[in-house]
């Protein structure tokens, strides 16, 4: 059986980003690999082993066209609303946070942010579907 093990995504500042997602996803450098023309980082917590690359690429200096394909990372948290406002008063500017129903059922509480290189971040609320 296959398992998931990273997502990577192309970042212009690997400073700037490794700080956003440590802000917001407590997220930590676990590892870097340094090569000639490009750098990967792999961050990551101790709430699951799945890792995100970030990957530098030391000739880029343009921010990345993201295209209409690319949808969304999502990562689940236990408290949202207090993630939500930690996000603003660091001036991420988060979205609202929103509930989602499928009939008069709470399918997902969740809020969606937008990381420093216009990559979509959601964040929804643990619950026994989302952990």
């Amino acid at each position: 059986m296959a398992k998931m093990i990273h997502s990577m995504i192309r970042v212009i500042n690997a400073e700037k980003s490794t700080q956003f997602y440590q802000d917001i996803l407590n997220l930590e450098v676990k590892r870097s690999l340094n090569f000639k023309g490009f750098d990967l980082h792999y961050l990551g917590n101790d709430e699951s082993d799945f890792e995100l690359e970030l990957t530098v690429n030391h000739d880029k200096t343009q921010p990345y066209i993201l295209g209409d394909g690319y949808g969304h990372l999502a990562f689940s948290a236990q408290n949202i609303e207090s993630l939500h406002q930690k996000a603003a008063q660091l001036g991420y500017r988060p979205r609202p946070v929103k509930s989602f129903y499928n009939d008069d059922e709470l399918v997902a509480k969740f809020f969606f942010i937008t990381d420093p290189d216009g990559y979509e971040i959601e964040i929804i609320e643990r619950s026994e579907q989302y952990h």
